[in-house]
């Protein structure tokens, strides 16, 4: 029998080249590109987006040197869907990947085997979550390099999956490349940076796309001494959240350092955004008890949930001369626009063989264009959910808000849940009532949606 070690490091033969750049960018040199994504990060739990008890210093000057959003959306509120839409600039379902625990279709094209062929050094440290087979993990979709872990989560200094017990035998998971590495004892968010850092140090003469996605701030809830002792007069649970926090700040300061120390800094276009909102688990709490660390306020639900509080997350971008510093922008945008807007200024033809659900969000940040979407979908097991201007209509949902009934579906009126998102942000009362005829008409998109994304 093969050993996992011995599968992954065997491959798979590459499939054929993708076509050549049909077009090049308007700008003279084509910029580099930087992704940073959070895991179960609080919708403002960022010093800027007003979380006074937490330090989040250099996320809080990346997001004061570019554009920070107030409307991004992640197209899931679950982590490996989230990352597919990321990655292929698709809905998740569309994609092939609408739950966790899944590979992500080999049919489906990812930003770094778009940019590759176009000259890109591509680059991926931390979580990738979309596939654990020899022709799915990152170095078979476009990464030239890979330093992180496979699986949904790892402890962050044994690099051990451990919750898939008692059905799965806890098993070891860091890699580089296809090769299974050991660094016990060295606490993960760090050595992310550490990768992040070498990856951007080594000379060249190619743009590079690299996607740092860090574990942080998700379970298990592991920081060392040094970013405890930052915070000393929160409760336990807030205090470790916000040391965990603290360390991946502390890692995308040196990410940021060595762009401006290697010159790279002005020709980088860096976006920094959340997987979803965060969660309730009990894993991630303390004493087998809900989590309550993370906050999703004013928004309601929490991970899982398609109310705002499962993917209204934190979004920014930053690109010096092109997108203009200090700028808060209310414009609905998503994160499967990040793809397009990637191919358009790398000069790299979007696909055309397939439907990309992603718009070009270039022109939002930089000359302050209106939402390039008439209404946004989504879609977790039964729940679905569909945002057109201010007004959201939640089908089925829950609030997975720690509470034994948060985790069964509304019921009775409830099952159909109407908000105007801009007088009622938390989604807290329930307009279907009042406008019946547009509750008809948004139930009705959001159901033919789903049947057109479920399509083969």
């Amino acid at each position: 029998m093969l050993s996992r070690r011995n599968l992954l490091r065997g491959g798979l033969a590459a499939g054929p080249a993708l076509q050549r750049l049909r077009s090049q960018p308007s700008r003279s040199r084509r910029p580099n590109i930087l992704v940073i994504l959070m895991d179960d990060l609080g919708c403002h739990d960022l010093g800027c987006l007003g979380a006074a008890d937490l330090k989040t210093p250099h996320i809080d000057g990346l997001a004061a040197s570019g554009a920070r959003f107030t409307n991004w959306y992640s197209n899931a509120p679950v982590c490996a869907a989230a990352r597919a839409a990321l990655m292929t600039g698709r809905f998740p379902i569309r994609a092939g990947m609408p739950v966790n625990g899944l590979n992500l279709p080999t049919t489906e094209k990812t930003i770094p085997s778009l940019l590759k062929p176009a000259g890109y050094q591509t680059a991926l440290t931390g979580k990738w979550h979309l596939g654990v087979t020899p022709d799915t993990v990152p170095n078979a979709r476009g990464f030239d390099y890979f330093y992180g872990f496979l699986n949904g989560c790892v402890d962050y200094y044994s690099h051990r999956y451990y919750w898939g017990e008692p059905r799965r035998v806890n098993f070891h998971d860091l890699w580089r490349n296809r090769e299974e590495i050991f660094e016990d004892g060295q606490y993960l968010t760090g050595r992310l940076g550490d990768e992040a850092v070498r990856f951007l140090s080594a000379p060249r003469s190619d743009p590079f796309f690299l996607y740092c996605a860090f574990n942080a701030v998700h379970y298990p809830m592991h920081a060392p001494r040094e970013f405890v002792e930052r915070f000393p007069g929160l409760p336990r649970e807030r205090q470790m959240y916000a040391a965990m926090r603290s360390a991946a700040d502390d890692a995308i300061g040196r990410i940021l350092h060595t762009l401006e120390q290697t010159g790279q800094r002005r020709n980088t276009l860096i976006f920094l955004l959340g997987d979803n909102g965060a969660t309730t688990e009990a894993r991630a709490g303390l004493n087998q008890q809900p989590a309550t660390a993370g906050s999703n306020r004013p928004f309601r639900g929490h991970k899982f949930s398609v109310f705002d509080g499962g993917m209204h997350v934190p979004g920014m971008a930053s690109w010096p001369g092109v997108i203009p510093a200090g700028q808060v922008i209310h414009e609905v945008v998503m994160t499967a626009d990040i793809l397009p807007t990637v191919c358009g200024v790398a000069g790299v033809p979007v696909p055309s063989d397939r439907t990309i659900d992603g718009r070009d969000m270039l022109p939002v940040a930089a000359s302050r264009a209106k939402s390039p979407h008439g209404a946004v979908f989504w879609a977790n097991g039964e729940q679905l959910a569909v945002r057109r201007g201010k007004w959201k209509l939640v089908v089925n949902g829950i609030t997975y808000d720690g509470t034994p009934e948060g985790k069964k579906p509304l019921q009775g009126d409830d099952a159909l849940f109407l908000s105007d998102l801009e007088a009622d942000p938390g989604e807290s009362r329930n307009l279907r009532h009042q406008h019946p005829d547009l509750v008809d008409e948004l139930a009705g998109q959001v159901h033919r949606w789903r049947a057109e994304v479920e399509k083969p």
